[in-house]
């Protein structure tokens, strides 16, 4: 019985070298990276980490009026810096919209041969890319 405990031990232990050697030999590829990257900037820049730390309202009920930005109807004078959490999913979800439209103007670039489709990439991610901004200038207007 000891061989048999011996042998599982000893192939146990060079599994998990094996293992970890896998684990710390690993390269992730660099589109993996530069999306953590982009992700990390785009929730940085929404107010995620305010709305973890903080732990604000979603929204606000007041006088049979829904409101999801914080605005000057809810206080005397609003601060840019009081926000509610669904301002934080907005702007995350406008800056991404921005970012693909980015990302499309990127990829129209790489269809030279084919101009019909560099066009539409071109106009598509234009699109995007301004939409995000009036958005994000409409929102930011309605706070102040």
């Amino acid at each position: 019985m000891s061989n048999k405990v011996k042998k599982t031990a000893s192939s146990m232990s060079f599994s998990l070298s094996r293992w970890f050697r896998k684990i710390s030999t690993a390269q992730p590829s660099s589109v993996i990276i530069s999306i953590i990257v982009i992700a990390l900037a785009i929730f940085l820049f929404s107010g995620g980490l305010f709305a973890i730390t903080t732990q604000p309202p979603y929204y606000a009920y007041i006088g049979n009026n829904f409101y999801f930005i914080w605005s000057r109807a809810l206080q005397g004078s609003s601060a840019l810096g009081d926000q509610f959490v669904s301002e934080t999913i907005i702007s995350n979800a406008l800056y991404a919209m921005g970012f693909v439209g980015l990302l499309a103007i990127y990829q129209s670039t790489k269809y030279a041969y084919k101009p019909r489709q560099a066009y539409m990439m071109l106009i598509i991610g234009v699109t995007l890319l301004l939409l995000a901004y009036i958005f994000l200038e409409f929102a930011i207007d309605a706070k102040v």
